[in-house]
C-alpha cells in the first residue's frame, strides 16, 4: 500500500521571466494531485510565491519538489501530514 500524504508545497520564484515556463511545465504532469493552487506576486521584493495543496503518495510529492528544486531561481519547501 502506498504511503499517502496531504500537504502544502511552497514555491518561491525569483526570476519569473526566466523560470515561470519551467515551473509550469514541471507542475503539469502532477496536476491530478493538486487540490488547490494560489499564486501571488510580491512586487516589492521581485518575487512570485506559489502555494499548492496536494494529496498524493510521498514519492510523487518528493518527485515534484525535486524537479522544482532543480530549476534556477526557484526555492521549494513542503510540509506533509501522513494520512
Amino acid at each position: 500500500m502506498e504511503n499517502r500524504a496531504v500537504g502544502v508545497i511552497a514555491i518561491i520564484v525569483k526570476n519569473r521571466a526566466e523560470s515561470a515556463l519551467q515551473v509550469n511545465e514541471a507542475l503539469a504532469p502532477y496536476g491530478d494531485m493538486v487540490i488547490g493552487r494560489m499564486g501571488l506576486p510580491y512586487h516589492e521584493r521581485g518575487l512570485n510565491i506559489i502555494t499548492l495543496i496536494v494529496d498524493a503518495s510521498t514519492d510523487r510529492i518528493g518527485a515534484l519538489t525535486g524537479k522544482l528544486g532543480m530549476i534556477a531561481d526557484v526555492t521549494v519547501k513542503s510540509t506533509l501530514a501522513k494520512i
